[in-house]
């Protein structure tokens, strides 16, 4: 009897262990399981920091060349606006020369110019015997003339553009 309970109290013993065992066991994968849960919703967090930070650098990067774009032809605008005076000059100077080889050689100078601007998209607005365009024209005086009403007849100062932008508006004279 004495060895019937010696085995009684050892199998108690050894299912006790085997419960710690699986007690154990189970806190064990109950903590993993947290941890796991708890370490995927950090991935997730930092899966959408990382996805919102990706899509604002693309838009940022959108944004900058559209930046660039623009300062660029900010810059060529204001070239050409400063460009505008001498290819006056030289226009006036053709106009009043004597000279036939000076003539020539303004000819080829305001020739490269044109070259230059066409290069760069800018266009010569077009004024004699079109109608008026405040978008594109400057009236400077309206004049009696057999041409219908609202016509240019003399172009006073050029205008020019650049794609859809006005650079400066022509100077015109309108009939009435």
């Amino acid at each position: 009897m004495k060895l019937v309970k010696k085995e009684k109290n050892k199998n108690l013993e050894e299912n006790k262990k085997e419960a710690k065992e699986e007690i154990l066991e189970n806190e064990t994968k109950d903590k993993n399981l947290e941890e796991i849960e708890i370490l995927n919703e950090k991935l997730n967090e930092l899966d959408d920091k990382y996805k919102r930070n990706l899509a604002e650098f693309e838009n940022y990067k959108k944004r900058t060349e559209k930046e660039k774009l623009k300062t660029y032809e900010r810059a060529k605008v204001d070239l050409i606006e400063k460009l505008l005076p001498v290819i006056d000059s030289l226009d006036a100077a053709k106009k009043i020369s004597e000279d036939e080889k000076y003539t020539e050689g303004l000819d080829m100078v305001y020739k490269q110019i044109e070259t230059f601007l066409a290069k760069n998209n800018v266009e010569e607005i077009k004024t004699i015997g079109e109608f008026f365009d405040p978008e594109l024209h400057e009236a400077i005086s309206m004049v009696e003339s057999d041409k219908e009403e609202g016509i240019i007849i003399e172009e006073f100062r050029k205008g020019y553009k650049l794609g859809n932008d006005i650079i400066r508006h022509s100077m015109v004279i309108v009939s009435k």
